[in-house]
């Protein structure tokens, strides 16, 4: 298998990015050498190797007991709040 310069050119229309021509092409020489990498995959015996159906046999997850516990109330949580109006908090515009 192998990708194209049509087939990133069509990416990146849907992803809705602009590339020059150039970029497109090693882009592509990018993808094939990553494309390539992983195919070795393909290549191994894997005959002998029992498939995994959990990695890790015998574990157990640990869990914690799901406890409802009383949870501070506005009053408090505003106490630590530099600001607040109508029950939230003001931060600093991000964008």
């Amino acid at each position: 298998m192998s990708i194209s310069v049509d087939d990133v050119r069509y990416v990146a229309k849907l992803s809705m990015l602009e590339f020059e021509e150039d970029e497109l092409i090693q882009f592509t020489k990018e993808f094939n050498k990553i494309i390539e990498y992983v195919d070795q995959l393909n290549d191994l015996d894997l005959s002998d190797i029992e498939p995994l159906y959990h990695p890790i046999e015998g574990s157990k997850a640990t869990l914690r007991e799901d406890i409802t516990q009383k949870s501070i109330s506005h009053d408090e949580a505003f106490l630590n709040a530099p600001d607040h109006e109508d029950g939230f908090f003001i931060v600093p515009k991000v964008i």
